[in-house]
C-alpha cells in the first residue's frame, strides 16, 4: 500500500509538472513575435522606348505566372471637358468598346472573351484609359483588340443614344441619393468653374447636349500617340513587348486637324462655405467636409498619405473611431486625398441619421483641427503606416496593380523608380511632420461643409455652430450652376 501511495504521489507530481510546463509552453507559443521592420521592394528598372510616332512604351518583366496586364493612358480626361459639356471625356471613353470600323460591340466582346481576356475602358480626371489582362501567349491577339478600339472607334449614333439613356438614368437615381448628391455638390463648392469643378460623369443636362460631333472631336484631339503611354507588365520580355507595340501601334498617327488643348492657368478657388441641400424625403443625411488638397507631384505626397491614414484611412482611423465606434452615429466615416495633376480635393465623409448631421459635421471639423495641434503617439503612428505599406504590397502582387502604379508615375511625370522608395517614404514621416502638415492642409476651419438631408431635423443644431449657411431646397438645386440654384 505504501508503494502504491508513493507511486500515486509521484504520478500526481509528474502530472502537475507536465500541466505547468504545458501551460508555460502554450503561453510562450501564443505570444506573437514583434513584427520585423518593413523592407523596401526591389522592382527591376522598367525598360522604356519611345516609338517614332511619340508613343511612350514602358515594360516591366515579371516572371512566375503566364499573364500580362497592359494599359494605355491618354493624358487627358475629365479636366479637358468643355465648360458646357461635362461628361464628354467619360462618354468618349465608355463608347470605345461599343464598336469600331470593322467590329461590332458584340464581336469585340466575344473576341476578347474567346481569348480569356478582359478589356475595359474609362476616364478619370487626368486620363482616359484602356486596360487588358490576358495570358501571355495570347497577348498579341488581345492587344489587337485594344488597338482597334483606341484607334478606330465607330461612335455609332445608336450606341451614343443607348449610353446617353443609361447614364442619364443612372444620374437620375444618383441625384436622389444623399451620399452621391453631396459629392456632386461638394465638387462644385470646392472648385467652382475650374476644370475639376463638375461631375466627371456629367449632368442630365450636359449629357443631353453631347453630340456625336463633340465625341469625334474629343477623340481626334486627345487620342493621339504623342499624348499616350503604353505600359505592359508580366510574363513578357521587353524585346517582345516593343515588337508587339511597334506592330500594333507604330502606325498610329494624330488625326488630321487634331490639336491638344493648351493648359489653362490655375483659377482662384472659391472661399469655403457651408451648404445644406434640403431633401425632405431623405431617410438619412450625408455629410461631406472638403477642402483643396495637393497635387500628385507635390513633395508632401507621403505626408498626405500618412496623415490621412491616421485621420480617416480605415476602421481604426480617428474619424471612424470617434463617429462610429464611440458614438454610434454612422456605419462608417473616412477621408481621402484625391491627388491629381493639379490640386485635387481632400474630403471627409459620413452618413448618419438626419437628427445627428450637425453633430457629425462638428466632430469631423474637430478631429481635423485636433490632428494639426497635437503630436501623434507612436502606438498610433506605427500601425497606420503599416496599413499603407500592407496595401501597397498587395497592389504589387498583381500585374495589373504594378502596371497601374507605374502608369500613375508616368502620367504625372514622376521617376518610375519611386515605386522602390514608397516604403521608405512612408517610414520617414514623423509625428512632428504629421502635426505640421495637418495644420496647413487638413485644418477643418478652412474647409467647406455640404450636408444633404431633411434640413428641419438638423438645421437648428448646425446654425448654433456655423452662422452662415446656404440652404438650397432640392427642387431649386442645379449642380452645374455657379450659385447651385436653378435660374428662374
Amino acid at each position: 500500500m505504501k508503494n502504491a501511495t508513493v507511486i500515486g504521489v509521484i504520478a500526481a507530481v509528474a502530472a502537475s509538472m507536465f500541466v505547468m510546463k504545458t501551460a508555460a509552453f502554450a503561453q510562450v507559443e501564443t505570444t506573437p513575435p514583434p513584427p520585423a521592420a518593413p523592407r523596401e521592394v526591389q522592382i527591376p528598372k522598367p525598360a522604356e522606348k519611345t516609338l517614332a510616332n511619340g508613343l511612350r512604351v514602358i515594360v516591366i518583366e515579371k516572371q512566375g505566372v503566364p499573364l500580362v496586364a497592359a494599359r494605355v493612358l491618354i493624358k487627358n480626361g475629365g479636366e479637358a471637358d468643355p465648360a458646357t459639356l461635362p461628361g464628354l471625356a467619360d462618354t468618349t471613353a465608355s463608347l470605345l468598346t461599343q464598336g469600331t470600323a470593322t467590329r461590332s460591340a458584340e464581336e469585340i466582346a466575344r473576341g476578347v472573351e474567346a481569348l480569356g481576356a478582359t478589356l475595359d475602358t474609362g476616364a478619370g480626371w487626368d486620363e482616359s484609359s484602356a486596360d487588358i489582362s490576358v495570358m501571355s501567349s495570347k497577348l498579341p491577339q488581345a492587344l489587337a483588340f485594344m488597338a482597334d478600339v483606341l484607334l478606330h472607334p465607330a461612335f455609332k449614333q445608336e450606341e451614343i443614344d443607348r449610353l446617353r439613356k443609361r447614364n442619364s438614368d443612372a444620374l437620375a437615381v444618383a441625384m436622389k441619393q444623399p451620399g452621391r448628391l453631396a459629392s456632386f455638390v461638394a465638387t462644385h463648392v470646392i472648385f467652382g468653374d475650374a476644370p475639376y469643378g463638375h461631375n466627371l460623369g456629367g449632368t442630365p443636362q450636359s449629357l443631353a447636349r453631347i453630340t456625336r460631333d463633340d465625341i469625334v472631336s474629343f477623340h481626334r484631339d486627345y487620342y493621339r500617340p504623342d499624348n499616350a503611354i503604353l505600359i505592359m507588365g508580366g510574363d513578357i520580355t521587353p524585346a517582345k513587348a516593343f515588337a508587339v507595340a511597334e506592330e500594333l501601334f507604330g502606325g498610329w498617327k494624330p488625326a488630321a486637324g487634331s490639336h491638344l488643348g493648351e493648359t489653362a492657368p490655375p483659377k482662384a478657388l472659391p472661399a469655403s462655405r457651408v451648404v445644406v441641400v434640403d431633401m425632405p424625403s431623405a431617410g438619412q443625411a450625408a455629410v461631406v467636409v472638403s477642402r483643396p488638397g495637393l497635387r500628385r507631384a507635390d513633395s508632401a505626397y507621403y505626408l498626405a498619405l500618412v496623415t490621412n491614414s491616421i485621420l480617416g484611412g480605415g476602421f481604426s482611423s480617428r474619424l471612424n473611431q470617434e463617429i462610429r465606434i464611440k458614438r454610434g452615429l454612422s456605419y462608417g466615416a473616412g477621408s481621402s486625398f484625391d491627388l491629381r495633376r493639379d490640386t485635387g480635393p481632400f474630403t471627409a465623409t459620413a452618413q448618419t441619421k438626419n437628427e445627428s448631421a450637425g453633430e457629425v459635421a462638428g466632430l469631423m471639423i474637430d478631429e481635423m483641427n485636433k490632428l494639426g495641434t497635437t503630436i501623434v503617439d507612436p502606438p498610433e503612428l506605427g500601425p497606420r503606416k503599416a496599413v499603407l505599406i500592407g496595401s501597397f504590397g498587395r497592389q504589387l502582387e498583381t500585374n495589373a496593380g504594378l502596371v497601374n502604379r507605374l502608369g500613375t508615375l508616368a502620367l504625372y511625370g514622376l521617376n518610375l523608380d519611386e515605386v522602390n522608395r514608397y516604403i521608405s517614404g512612408v517610414q520617414a514621416v514623423s509625428a512632428d511632420d504629421v502635426e505640421k502638415f495637418a495644420a496647413s492642409h487638413v485644418a477643418g476651419n478652412d474647409a467647406s461643409i455640404v450636408i444633404v438631408g431633411d434640413a428641419k431635423k438638423f438645421l437648428p443644431a448646425l446654425q448654433a455652430r456655423f452662422k452662415t449657411i446656404d440652404v438650397i431646397p432640392i427642387d431649386d438645386l442645379d449642380v452645374s450652376a455657379a450659385t447651385l440654384r436653378k435660374t428662374r
